[in-house]
């Protein structure tokens, strides 16, 4: 096939790069143009690239560089990153990653990082560039742990949730205390957002600037659930709509002080019910890591215990490196 070109991004690029994404078949909305704006102008050095056999679009992949210019991040300011492609087959993909690493040779840069997402993100399952990335000499920094609900038992999902959780589910539902319902209460759901994470001493990835103008962005990809014990906001969870096939829980919050009540259960509960109806395919509830920990790849015992209640299963999610 002829030779693959690179281009650097530029703003006139927007709707060919949004519309790329939107047709792929591992892209999510953390490679969309419209979710990194959500960041200040300035706060990151982006340089994001596309890749083209003649006129024709091949690949993205959004990134950016460190402060000293010399080493190469995908994603920056998003959760995933790496190549954007269609269903290609390997040979388009080892020459795309080929072409990536002779641009940053030219470039001059001394490190590459990229976090593609997880395999359950793509429609057609592929890893033929993963394969080529390792192929070409590729190592990992680190792998992180993922929990995953696959929703292949349809609208029968609860009866594969653990004993405890359905009997938990079955008793709020039975009693009728706690209601959960959408809601764009930001402002809430921030309150008990920063109470929960102070409790573990970490701050929010997003301030309740950053939700707002999220929601403003891409109001497609972006549902916040809030449970309710009458009147009273008692917790929340806030869903990314990642692409056609699955939902990330991006937050999973509560008041403490309302621990007991069990309102985690009804959140797990209400997206996966939702989702199903939806006609995703997994619910993605994140990452698994111990944050204390030193080694930043410690699993949180208890909290895989918890997912694990309702079906989840661990999914890799890693960071692919190469040293120039």
């Amino acid at each position: 096939m002829p030779k693959i070109t690179v281009h650097e991004y530029k703003e006139n690029n927007r709707d060919e790069w949004e519309d790329f994404v939107s047709k792929s078949n591992n892209g999510t909305m953390f490679h969309n143009q419209s979710f990194l704006d959500y960041h200040e102008k300035g706060k990151f050095n982006f340089q994001h690239l596309m890749f083209r056999d003649g006129d024709e679009l091949l690949a993205l992949l959004p990134g950016g560089l460190t402060s000293d210019g010399d080493v190469f991040w995908s994603p920056v300011g998003a959760s995933y990153g790496s190549f954007v492609t269609k269903d290609i087959h390997f040979e388009v993909a080892l020459q795309l990653v080929d072409t990536f690493l002779e641009f940053c040779r030219e470039k001059k840069f001394k490190e590459i990082y990229l976090i593609p997402p997880p395999i359950i993100y793509s429609l057609n399952y592929s890893q033929h560039l993963e394969f080529a990335m390792l192929y070409r000499k590729f190592d990992f920094e680190h792998h992180y742990i993922s929990h995953a609900v696959h929703l292949k038992h349809g609208n029968n999902f609860l009866a594969f949730f653990d004993k405890t959780a359905r009997k938990t589910i079955h008793r709020i539902l039975r009693e009728k205390r706690l209601t959960i319902r959408e809601s764009d209460d930001f402002e809430t759901f921030n309150h008990i957002l920063i109470n929960n994470k102070a409790k573990h001493n970490i701050k929010p990835t997003h301030t309740l600037e950053d939700m707002l103008r999220l929601n403003k962005l891409m109001p497609e990809n972006i549902r916040l659930n809030m449970v309710y014990l009458g009147d009273i906001p008692i917790a929340g969870s806030l869903l990314f709509l990642c692409n056609k096939k699955v939902v990330l829980c991006f937050y999973n919050m509560l008041l403490y002080e309302y621990e007991e009540l069990k309102p985690v259960y009804l959140i797990m509960f209400e997206t996966v019910r939702w989702a199903v109806e939806n006609g995703y395919e997994w619910v993605d509830i994140g990452v698994s890591q111990d944050t204390s920990a030193t080694d930043p790849m410690t699993p949180a015992q208890s909290l895989i215990c918890f997912k694990e209640r309702f079906n989840a299963r661990g999914i890799l999610r890693s960071t692919y490196h190469f040293k120039l």
